[in-house]
């Protein structure tokens, strides 16, 4: 039998697909920092359909997500929502994929008792969604300043003692 019990690892979950454009970032994000995560830190990749996401969650405390935003802010805008304390704001996920994506999982976790006691999102405003398009400039050009602010993020949930989370609250720009 599985246990329910959450892990004190830190989870990492790219969400995307690779095949539209914008959309692939939390995939792209993803692959990149597996090769500089720190030990104590699991990484996995998601297509962004909700039910997945909760089940992927469930059995950690410390959660940093990573998704493509459309929020009609300026296309390579950083944005970091600590969703443990605060709602995704509507407008974050104009263009989802999914009708379950990301902000209903997450809405939806909060309601069951199912999100992590820490838990992060982190994005970059997408410009381009289509089919077969690769990751548009602004996107490629911040991809950097988002693995950093991910790595800060983990290295600061890392040093938490388990149990108690750590807020970063800090804004993103």
């Amino acid at each position: 039998m599985e246990s329910t019990e959450p892990v004190a690892r830190v989870l990492v979950i790219g969400v995307g697909n690779e095949l539209r454009g914008d959309d692939a970032l939390g995939i792209i994000a993803a692959q990149e920092l597996r090769r500089l995560l720190p030990e104590g830190v699991d990484c996995v990749e998601r297509d962004g359909e909700g039910g997945e996401l909760i089940e992927t969650w469930r059995t950690y405390q410390r959660v940093v997500l990573i998704d493509a935003f459309s929020s009609d802010a300026i296309p390579g805008m950083l944005h970091c929502c600590d969703v443990s304390i605060t709602r995704i704001p509507p407008q974050f996920f104009r263009c989802s994929t999914h009708s379950f994506g990301v902000a209903q999982a997450v809405e939806i976790a909060r309601r069951l008792q199912l999100l992590p006691a820490d838990f992060t999102l982190y994005g970059i405003e997408g410009k381009s969604f289509e089919m077969g398009a690769p990751l548009s400039q602004p996107v490629h050009d911040r991809l950097p300043e988002l693995i950093e602010n991910v790595m800060l993020k983990i290295h600061t949930l890392l040093a938490a003692r388990p149990g108690h989370p750590h807020r970063y609250t800090e804004e993103v720009q």
